[in-house]
């Protein structure tokens, strides 16, 4: 079953990470911790091996179920990546510690620090005693082996956090159908990753489920579009076997889309994209959890 999956390097890393991630805010939603550690292991026999997650999905739920899941030798069959808020080198290193903990591993494959989502994070990050120096460490006593940063605001963030001299591993970020016509981060930051060779992971392929509501384009039709960019995993949701046979069949059947398979998903996008109201991640503060928590940011 395993082959089902299309493998694709991530980055300059040298790791094979399948096309589609599974979400790990997701994992929290699902009903039952053991029908979360159910479907997590379904995935991973299907070829899933990329798991997304972070400290802070419903309160380390998620983080605990898929510790659970990767028990029975799952673990080796998972690349792992979790998030971090803490933009002190104290609170990431111990949200970091709290993660590995849950997640029951001796190391974590990608640590990205999480929501770059204000103007003032990469300077705080950056700053010292900020993140960026537990990252450093965290690396170095071999308890992780990559590092990326994620958020979902606004390219020019992304774009000021690449400019600040660090060699990145990955970088997450919106990437769909509506993305490419408002505030585009597949127009503005994708090429600089792939210039640079930086691992690209695609998030919200299906805009947080809003994308329904424009009644343009099927989630297949919407996750090969994304799947067709340059990008190295399309991390989408999972809550129930229909989700993940979904995702399942979407990497699967994939097939390169030409020119005017392209253009022709675009054209049906383009009017209902223009102001962002199917992007509230880009345009309100709904899918911000440091701004209701901003504690996070400087505790654990």
């Amino acid at each position: 079953m395993a082959q089902e999956i299309p493998y694709r390097e991530l980055g300059k890393t040298g790791e094979m990470v399948s096309l589609i991630g599974l979400g790990g805010f997701h994992l929290g939603l699902i009903h039952g911790h053991s029908n979360a550690v159910n479907l997590i292991r379904e995935a991973i026999d299907h070829g899933i091996n990329f798991m997304d997650n972070s400290w802070d999905y419903h309160g380390g739920e998620s983080e605990r179920r898929l510790g659970d899941a990767l028990r029975g030798g799952y673990r080796n069959r998972a690349f792992v990546m979790t998030k971090v808020d803490g933009r002190t080198k104290d609170a990431a290193g111990k949200q970091l510690d709290e993660s590995l903990m849950r997640l029951q591993v001796d190391y974590i494959d990608l640590l990205q620090l999480h929501e770059v989502i204000r103007w003032d994070d990469p300077d705080r990050a950056f700053a010292p005693g900020g993140a960026m120096e537990a990252f450093d460490e965290a690396r170095i006593a071999g308890k992780i082996r990559h590092i990326g940063f994620t958020g979902h605001k606004d390219p020019d963030m992304h774009l000021k956090m690449l400019e600040q001299g660090f060699e990145w591993d990955t970088v997450q970020m919106p990437l769909n159908v509506l993305d490419a016509h408002y505030n585009s981060f597949e127009k503005r930051v994708l090429p600089v990753l792939l210039e640079r060779n930086i691992g690209v992971l695609g998030m919200k392929p299906l805009s947080a489920g809003m994308l329904f509501e424009t009644g343009t384009v099927s989630a297949i039709e919407a996750l090969h579009y994304v799947m067709n960019l340059p990008v190295d995993v399309v991390i989408t949701g999972v809550e129930t076997r229909r989700d993940l046979s979904q995702a399942v069949e979407a990497a699967s059947s994939f097939i390169e889309l030409n020119d005017e398979e392209v253009e022709d998903i675009l054209s049906r996008t383009e009017s209902v994209a223009q102001t962002g109201e199917f992007e509230l991640y880009k345009i309100t503060h709904r899918h911000d959890g440091t701004i209701i928590h901003p504690e996070w940011l400087v505790s654990a």
